[in-house]
């Protein structure tokens, strides 16, 4: 005979958190399907798990669309991709001042790390080389914190881009490796997985997140929580679902702000001292809600995303200061 499950104490969630411990499977599944009325005590619990690690401040970052369209992949969730019908620019990599000049805002807006992004399967030796010019000059004339993201990479070019000077590189896990097929076929969730291991081994941190909102389970979310935390990343980008026209997944429309609350919550129990950030949809699914995220959150995306509109950085800042919160900038 089954017994109850004992509902959990957030609050003694938190403790045991900022004890040491870790939190099972099982917990993170309940915090993720907690019904809405456990809401404010959710956020109040990983909050203070956010405050010992993180304080009142704010990380900013800014990205950069380097090389727009013309990817090989069929990622079902992305306008870049091959299958998708999305009115999109398209362009290979960009020019250097342009490149330069994002350097510049990314500044101007207090971003402590650009992010140069490009669209592909991987980089070629020429897409290498650009950020392998471009990385030191931005970092000698703007100070700023470098991460790439440029598809999947093998031990070789990892370690070009960290004597490069790049921080940190990104590359999303997007969901759990159980559901990873369901949202692409061209490459595997192992590949992704092995070019983290890659980018590890080059002595650059990790910053990987996913998408939520494409039709996976309550538990393959966890999953994915669970295998960022085996992973040791030190960024989490958690991105809620722009069902972008003209791509597969246009017709989803699976959240509501209290399931992406209560999702953020979940990963900051599951990954304590990870920078966790609010990223692509927030304005879109959070909405009113959006500076609740940001108790439990520590990082945000300032300006527009790759092929969607951001909100005004005034509006950020704004909220930050509201939030009695104050944005860390990179010297």
């Amino acid at each position: 005979m089954s017994t109850a499950i004992e509902p959990l104490n957030y609050s003694q969630l938190a403790e045991s958190v900022l004890n040491g411990q870790t939190v099972s499977s099982e917990q993170a599944l309940a915090i993720l399907t907690a019904p809405d009325e456990d809401l404010l005590d959710i956020i109040a619990a990983a909050g203070r798990i956010r405050q010992k690690h993180f304080g009142k401040t704010v990380q900013l970052y800014f990205l950069m669309n380097a090389k727009s369209g013309l990817c090989p992949e069929d990622c079902h969730y992305c306008s870049q991709s091959k299958i998708s019908d999305a009115e999109i620019p398209k362009y290979n990599f960009l020019s250097r001042d342009k490149i330069m000049e994002g350097a510049k805002m990314a500044a101007e807006r207090q971003s402590k790390t650009y992010c140069i992004v490009i669209s592909a399967r991987s980089p070629n030796n020429r897409e290498i080389e650009a950020v392998e010019q471009l990385v030191p000059e931005i970092k000698e004339k703007y100070g700023l914190h470098i991460c790439a993201c440029l598809g999947l990479l093998d031990s070789e070019q990892a370690s070009r881009l960290k004597a490069a000077g790049v921080d940190r590189v990104n590359h999303n896990l997007n969901t759990s490796g159980e559901y990873y097929k369901e949202i692409c076929t061209t490459h595997t969730f192992d590949d992704r997985v092995d070019t983290l291991k890659n980018v590890r081994d080059a002595g650059m941190e990790l910053c990987s997140g996913g998408i939520i909102g494409m039709g996976e389970s309550d538990q393959n979310i966890v999953d994915m929580a669970m295998t960022l935390r085996d992973l040791q990343v030190e960024s989490i980008p958690l991105n809620f679902l722009i069902p972008i026209e003209g791509t597969p997944l246009t017709s989803r429309d699976d959240l509501n702000p209290r399931k992406c609350l209560k999702a953020l919550a979940m990963f900051r129990f599951v990954n304590p001292a990870t920078e966790l950030r609010i990223a692509g949809g927030r304005e879109m699914h959070l909405g009113a809600l959006q500076p609740l995220g940001l108790y439990v959150a520590n990082s945000v995306f300032v300006g527009d995303y790759l092929t969607t509109k951001g909100q005004p950085p005034e509006d950020d800042y704004k909220m930050i200061e509201q939030m009695g919160f104050e944005v860390t900038i990179c010297h």
